[in-house]
């Protein structure tokens, strides 16, 4: 017998891949967590029914949620994330030598507890001396943080249960307090196709524009996310994440990534027109496209056809 697993993008589009076994599954005081064994893309990780990560495609999300912010800022030294208790951030963070504190905000313990024994490839700087793990609300944590960091990654959830907070404006405006005064954001914002992660992402860039002088989005390409199309939220006071780009100084540092390059760093703010429209106007693709199918005027002869076959 086959093991499937569904995750629904919407009511009428689900993703589907074959499982050989379920690794690990447990309610914990915040979600459902699993760890699934997939034939085609390794162990995933799933939180309430919703795929977090896989290993096969998850360097293109943490790479992208990384080394776009790192390669910006000039000097960044004191990092927070929020979130990102699989440890794939902080993989990639630490992976520069010159960041002297990270601080890992993760309200699930057994999100740590997981990642460190089902998910090695990721779980491999929780114990990196400059890390600094804590077990509580993101919100609460920033909420007393004044100019304390110069990069935050929001690496949450989705806009449910123990992530919806992260998605507030209360939240954006602490994070811009809890910043230095040349900080960085970065955020999953995420996706542009279907409609509940499209009007997500419309109302995260409505907040966050009134909140931070610079706010721009860029996206990436995931596999076993909704249509495989996610973006990215890129906040500062002070730095643009293309006038500042130093692509020079961030590849003399010979870091080998498997996604992320500094011409696709570019590129990747280079929006589709119906992301733009998303943004801008909060214009849902599937209503235009709806619209449009109701707009058509077929000739009641071929009506007329269909009945006589």
């Amino acid at each position: 017998m086959e093991l499937w697993f569904n995750e629904y993008h919407s009511a009428d589009m689900k993703f589907s891949f074959r499982v050989r076994r379920q690794l690990f599954s447990e309610y914990s005081n915040f979600q459902h967590i699993q760890v699934l064994d997939s034939y085609e893309f390794g162990r995933v990780l799933v939180m309430d029914g919703f795929i977090m990560l896989t290993e096969k495609d998850e360097f293109m999300y943490h790479e992208m949620v990384t080394h776009v912010p790192m390669a910006v800022h000039p000097s960044a030294k004191r990092v927070l994330v929020i979130g990102g208790g699989d440890g794939g951030t902080l993989r990639e963070l630490c992976r520069y030598p010159e960041l002297s504190e990270i601080v890992l905000v993760e309200i699930d313990p057994v999100v740590v507890d997981v990642a460190r024994k089902y998910l090695p490839t990721l779980a491999v700087s929780f114990d990196d001396p400059r890390v600094t793990i804590l077990h509580e609300d993101g919100l609460r944590y920033v909420r007393r943080v004044q100019d304390a960091f110069d990069l935050i990654i929001v690496d949450s959830t989705d806009p449910f249960g123990p992530g919806e907070s992260l998605f507030t404006r209360e939240f954006y405006g602490n994070c811009l307090h809890a910043l230095k005064e040349d900080g960085i954001l970065v955020n999953q914002h995420e996706g542009p196709y279907y409609r509940e992660d499209a009007e997500e992402a419309a109302a995260i860039y409505k907040k966050t524009t009134s909140i931070f002088p610079v706010a721009k989005v860029y996206q990436a390409h995931i596999p076993t996310y909704p249509a495989g199309h996610w973006l990215f939220g890129f906040m500062s006071k002070r730095y643009h994440p293309l006038c500042d780009l130093d692509a020079e100084r961030w590849e003399a540092r010979g870091l080998e990534t498997r996604y992320y390059n500094t011409s696709l760093h570019q590129g990747a703010f280079a929006l589709p027109t119906f992301v733009e429209r998303l943004l801008e106007k909060g214009e849902i693709l599937d209503d235009v496209f709806l619209r449009t199918v109701d707009e058509r005027i077929w000739p009641k002869d071929n009506d007329e056809d269909d009945h006589d076959d």
